[in-house]
């Protein structure tokens, strides 16, 4: 952590500072040692800017009828190839394919939430001035995402669902970190790869055209956001010591539980559940009886990139190595994943910048001989 105002000239680009000391905060060595690594991501801010309050943007008023469409198609829903559909009404399995993209888009939300306070927390502990106006453009930009998926849930549903006990856990986790490299790989890297996942599925298959709209303008901050991610596994990662590597690769794999257990585990939808007068006990048991082990896995590889794309983004940025590569083997084939050479998301993100770069341009936001820039999406 560099606290001596001697050092800062030479501090490398995720250096931390201690917060506490206000006088490191206002070292006037400090103003002089800005990195310009950030530039890029910082001034294309505007092109990929939007507004969820603006139905220019997303026309959040476009009806759906919850009562008669799901969000989701049903084969999305795990419990639902499962006795569970034995025990609902066809207009309770609508009810409940609905209620459980809520509790998704719920574990979203709070996501977001915890990545704008990860943001501003990055504020106060980084010492580069350039990796900290980074994190104040990420912060707003997190914010808006709070804004519009509040919305969204607020419009279909009233409220979303709390969070499950696993996701608060370690969300909290992150927050109150003090270390930088376990907020980059929990947030840039871990929590982000995983909404980047659950995003482009939901923007593939999802049948309102609102969320569709959320999702791929969502996905297109996102993209940006990975590339601190990037730029840190590129930067700060190769100084790191082997102990330290080590260490930190077994912790983003226990964190990689904890996020796979909140997306898949019954137990953290019980609510959702005895709302529909189902024991989880029961559910729990059905699901094990109906997905066998390499039933489950074919089940989850057909479509659910969520953890494929997840940990292509560990792996790429270093996180993964061969110490720990059989932790993740049942979410994803080794030997397809090394021969692949993008995974699907180029498309819905380029789309989504030229749809914002024509409304921005129109607006007099762009100029118009700017141009969208290419951006990496997570890899």
């Amino acid at each position: 952590m560099v606290t001596n105002r001697s050092d800062m000239q030479s501090a490398p680009l995720f250096a931390a500072i201690d917060p506490a000391d206000f006088g490191a905060v206002i070292a006037v060595e400090r103003y002089g040692t800005r990195a310009n690594t950030f530039d890029r991501f910082i001034r294309e801010t505007h092109l990929h800017f939007w507004d969820p309050t603006d139905s220019a943007y997303i026309p959040f008023d476009t009806p759906f009828d919850m009562e008669q469409q799901t969000i989701v198609p049903m084969d999305m829903v795990a419990e639902l190839r499962t006795a569970v559909a034995d025990r609902l009404t066809e207009r309770q399995r609508i009810k409940f394919t609905n209620e459980v993209a809520r509790w998704w888009l719920s574990s979203l939300l709070h996501g977001e939430q915890a990545g704008l306070l990860l943001a501003s927390s990055l504020c106060h502990l980084l010492s580069n001035p350039g990796a900290v106006e980074y994190a104040a453009n990420q912060a707003r930009e997190e914010a808006r995402h709070v804004t519009a998926f509040s919305r969204y849930i607020g419009l279909r549903w009233g409220r979303p669902f709390p969070a499950g006990a696993s996701l608060e856990s370690l969300l909290a986790e992150l927050v109150s970190a003090r270390e930088v490299d376990r907020k980059i790989v929990g947030m840039q890297l871990l929590v982000e790869g995983l909404a980047m996942g659950v995003l482009s599925v939901l923007h593939r298959r999802c049948t309102d055209p609102v969320l569709k709209r959320l999702t791929q303008l969502v996905m297109v901050d996102e993209a940006f956001h990975h590339q601190a991610g990037r730029i840190w596994s590129e930067h700060a990662l190769p100084e790191i010591g082997c102990a330290q590597h080590d260490a930190l690769e077994d912790w983003a794999a226990s964190c990689f539980r904890v996020v796979t257990s909140n997306l898949v585990h019954p137990d953290q939808k019980r609510a959702l559940y005895e709302s529909f007068g189902l024991d989880c006990g029961w559910v729990r048991d059905a699901m094990r009886e109906a997905y066998t082990g390499k039933q489950r896995r074919a089940e989850l590889m057909k479509d659910n990139q969520v953890f494929h794309i997840l940990i292509r983004t560990l792996h790429h940025a270093g996180i993964i190595t061969k110490r720990t590569r059989h932790l993740y083997a049942v979410w994803v084939d080794w030997d397809r994943l090394g021969a692949e050479s993008g995974d699907g998301l180029d498309e819905p993100v380029t789309d989504g910048m030229d749809y914002l770069k024509e409304i921005n341009m129109a607006r007099g936001r762009v100029g118009h001989g700017a141009s969208a820039p290419v951006m990496t999406c997570p890899t």
